[in-house]
């Protein structure tokens, strides 16, 4: 029995320690204290001639031909001929039907783990295996931002040294957290700062597309495979040849497709629906969300050879309540850079928060996390008639939260004067009130959005962060048309 047979894949989820994956964080009273570096040094001899290869990724291609991590000059060598790859906290082999066989000193194997300085035998070619692990205790950076990633929180700072020592490597990467907690931010700045930076980032989100599409836009599908499909299609994983995949949502992802995706990581292949040829990928895999995935594996909705294929490395990042002290930087930052907050001419419209705003971003819980504080900023600057965010900007309920009397506010001692509603506004329940101001609100809001995009309904359904669909459906109820309504096309 292989040792992936008598393993199985079903079974109770065991602790990180018994399962690091190829990349190990050791954490002391829930804070990172160490990260091991899992890399391993393949000794090739050859016709006399010895070459040193070192790896960082989780698994290794060997064979004659180019596609292969490790190309092998030897006539005696099939072209694809085994695999050595990371499975919990070992290294195994497995051959990949070659023709000469694969040999673990001297033992023909089809799988089998390796321990350190055995010989491996590959036709005329001997490799000397040489696992080596680099353990660099973390120590929060200087620094309050990671490309994209802003935050001075010891918690950040934690997770920027750890991403500085990831990032260039090829390992997967599964970021985890709330929602609006800046996960798509970590995943594009970890394929930044890689070496695959010049090639492609492909994003899916598993739980936005209908789940009779979700085969076909991972894996692609030939020509006639099914009603509907009058061309090949290329999935996810072809685009983002050379380049990072990341899959938002994962725990959304059905768990018929989820031996499919372990083949892509195992194998780094695919097979389109339709098609008999496996399709050889080379991409590096992030994926991020925001259920706990070992109690996915424990509830049985998730596989459990998968979740530790995938969780090589786990970054949780944390919610913007416990990283108070971010807040002010990071309001300061979307205020600072948001395309919401330009005029024609490229300048900022509104420069600065009047006294006492910050504070009340501060003092707020932000359940929505940091795209909740991206939305607020961005609310009230189309909210602001000057250079400035005033209170009366904000949300009611972050302005003037319960106990802080609307009248006088003691941190600004300003009065703060109640809107100056017209008779009409107030006839009527406060539903109907309501409903009349968020229609009102609606129409102005998609008006204003199709007038700053010069009448492009994508450009501005995207700005909204809405299906443009559904910004359709707006512009019908509220009977608003767009210039190049007909021809507008996704781009």
């Amino acid at each position: 029995m292989t040792p992936r047979a008598a393993r199985g894949y079903r079974g109770a989820v065991s602790s990180e320690s018994e399962h690091p994956g190829a990349t190990k964080i050791t954490y002391v009273d829930g804070r990172p204290a160490t990260i091991t570096l899992r890399r391993c040094k393949l000794v090739v001899v050859y016709r006399g001639k010895a070459s040193e290869h070192l790896f960082d990724r989780d698994t290794i291609d060997i064979g004659a031909m180019d596609d292969n991590d490790l190309v092998l000059e030897d006539d005696t060598v099939s072209r694809n001929h085994c695999r050595i790859f990371v499975e919990g906290d070992q290294y195994l082999i497995q051959d990949l039907d070659s023709t000469n066989g694969t040999f673990v000193n001297r033992v023909r194997i089809r799988e089998a783990w390796l321990r350190p300085d055995v010989v491996i035998a590959l036709g005329n070619t001997e490799i000397r295996f040489q696992p080596f692990d680099e353990r660099v205790r973390i120590i929060p950076s200087e620094a309050d931002r990671y490309g994209d990633i802003i935050g001075r929180d010891r918690k950040m700072r934690e997770i920027y040294s750890i991403l500085e020592k990831i990032a260039p490597t090829d390992t997967t990467v599964v970021i985890e957290g709330e929602t609006g907690t800046g996960k798509d931010v970590v995943a594009r700045t970890v394929h930044q700062q890689s070496r695959r930076e010049g090639g492609p980032f492909m994003v899916f989100d598993c739980g936005a597309v209908p789940e009779n599409l979700i085969e076909s836009e991972l894996f692609g599908h030939e020509k006639g495979s099914f009603t509907g499909a009058h061309a090949m299609r290329q999935g996810i994983f072809e685009l983002g040849h050379t380049g990072s995949v990341f899959l938002d949502e994962l725990g959304e992802l059905q768990l018929d497709l989820q031996p499919k995706l372990l083949r892509v990581l195992e194998q780094r292949e695919v097979k389109r629906i339709g098609g008999t040829r496996p399709i050889k990928v080379d991409v590096r895999m992030i994926a991020a969300t925001n259920r706990n995935l070992e109690e996915e594996v424990r509830a049985g909705r998730f596989r459990e050879d998968l979740f530790y294929r995938l969780t090589v490395v786990r970054i949780v990042l944390p919610p913007l309540r416990e990283r108070r002290e971010d807040i002010r930087l990071l309001a300061r930052h979307f205020l600072d850079h948001g395309n919401f907050n330009r005029a024609r001419d490229g300048h900022r419209r509104v420069t600065q928060f009047a006294p006492g705003v910050l504070d009340r971003l501060t003092q707020y819980a932000w359940p929505g996390n940091v795209r909740e504080l991206h939305n607020v900023i961005e609310r009230a600057v189309s909210f602001a008639e000057g250079e400035s965010v005033e209170l009366a900007d904000l949300p009611e309920h972050i302005a003037w939260p319960r106990g802080v009397p609307r009248e006088l506010d003691s941190e600004t001692d300003i009065s703060i004067p109640l809107p100056d509603f017209r008779q009409t506004e107030l006839e009527g329940t406060f539903k109907d009130a309501k409903e009349r101001w968020v229609a009102g609100f609606e129409r102005d809001y998609v008006a204003g959005l199709l007038k700053k995009n010069n009448g492009n309904i994508s450009h501005a359904a995207r700005e909204a962060e809405i299906d443009r669909k559904y910004f359709r459906k707006l512009m019908k109820k509220y009977g608003i048309t767009a210039q190049d309504d007909e021809s507008d096309v996704d781009d």
